[in-house]
């Protein structure tokens, strides 16, 4: 099997963002799982000396550097591959158009189908699929054109929640309790999104986490409850990185509600992550949203469970799912400015 990867930050050349971080890290293991295979990964032409050691990180892959943005090199090329695993937010339905090039020229999907995810790339859409099925956070869709109509709900001082729909891990993610905060909040939204809409979910003090999970189309089985490292800056929240596994008296239910989520939304395959808020006082789980492709745990979870997490991802899609699973220690990894610091925190006997 000849296999694409490509990684959409590395691939476009994408600088100073920090979700460039994380998707250098993911395609770092990624290609390290798969030496096994015959893979050609994308990088931009233009790539730099200081993150040249994608070039030189220890693989057998074979790197294609590439003049065009991705969607025209892909137009041209993608249809020579057998097979493509694609790593892409859900921004600007970045991943969903990216998918659908791959099925429209006939070549597998390593991962979740399109349908799947333009469902989870509107995350009011995730919400209306999956809301009935299992504990989802209150979600409503607000009209940029309709915020005074908002103005009695900040009667009260109750905090909540406001952001893209269409967003990617916590960019434009935002805690208000004032229609002040509320009109400040819309506005830098509208900015960061082409929707006419964002959204309003309730705010739930917790702890953030995640499930990673592997799933074959039908049958999903966690690997690991992460906890995610988040941090307040004027009202803004932000991602700095993560621990797995995160054990709590709620992990056994949160993953049972992850797997449910899962095996509820047609086409979902490979790695998918859903986060979710544990509600300890009240002792519940809140879905607040899915991804349905590779994150960040990936770059730890590769390197504490008892298999080839590059090659499990590959044989889910195609069917076959591991027998056993069990993680040998705990990583701990962090954002910084130009990579991933990770640390194996515990040695598990």
């Amino acid at each position: 099997m000849k296999l694409l990867v490509f990684e959409y930050a590395v691939a476009n050349g994408l600088n100073n963002s920090s979700l460039t971080v994380e998707g250098q890290g993911m395609l770092d293991g990624l290609l390290k799982d798969l030496n096994n295979v015959d893979v050609d990964y994308l990088i931009t032409d233009n790539i730099k000396k200081s993150d040249s050691n994608i070039l030189n990180n220890g693989n057998e892959c074979n790197p294609v550097k590439i003049r065009d943005n991705l969607g025209l090199w892909m137009d041209k090329n993608i249809d020579k591959y057998d097979a493509c695993l694609p790593l892409a937010p859900e921004e600007d339905f970045a991943s969903y158009n990216l998918t659908q090039k791959i099925e429209d020229n006939h070549v597998k999907v390593i991962g979740s189908n399109s349908e799947a995810v333009l469902t989870c790339s509107n995350k009011f859409k995730t919400y209306t699929s999956l809301k009935n099925k299992v504990p989802f956070i209150k979600t409503e869709k607000i009209f940029f054109s309709e915020l005074k109509e908002y103005k009695p709900f900040f009667d009260t001082t109750k905090k909540v929640l406001v952001k893209p729909a269409d967003g990617v891990s916590c960019k434009g993610v935002q805690i208000i309790k004032s229609y002040a905060d509320f009109i400040g909040a819309s506005a830098r939204m509208k900015r960061a999104t082409k929707l006419p809409y964002f959204l309003l979910q309730d705010f739930i003090d917790g702890i953030s986490t995640s499930v990673s999970l592997l799933t074959n189309g039908k049958t999903a089985i966690p690997l690991s409850l992460n906890l995610q490292n988040l941090r307040l800056d004027k009202g803004n929240i932000i991602y700095d990185g993560g621990e797995v596994p995160f054990e709590h008296e709620l992990s056994l239910e949160a993953k049972n509600i992850a797997k449910k989520a899962v095996e509820s939304l047609d086409g979902l395959k490979g790695f998918v992550g859903v986060d979710l808020i544990l509600d300890k006082e009240n002792e519940e789980v809140h879905i607040i949203e899915l991804n349905p492709r590779l994150t960040t745990p990936y770059v730890a979870l590769r390197r504490i469970l008892n298999f080839n997490l590059g090659d499990a991802i590959i044989n889910s899609v195609y069917g076959e799912l591991p027998s056993k699973i069990f993680l040998n220690g705990a990583i701990a990894f962090n954002k910084e400015v130009n990579h991933l610091m990770i640390k194996r925190s515990v040695d598990m006997k």
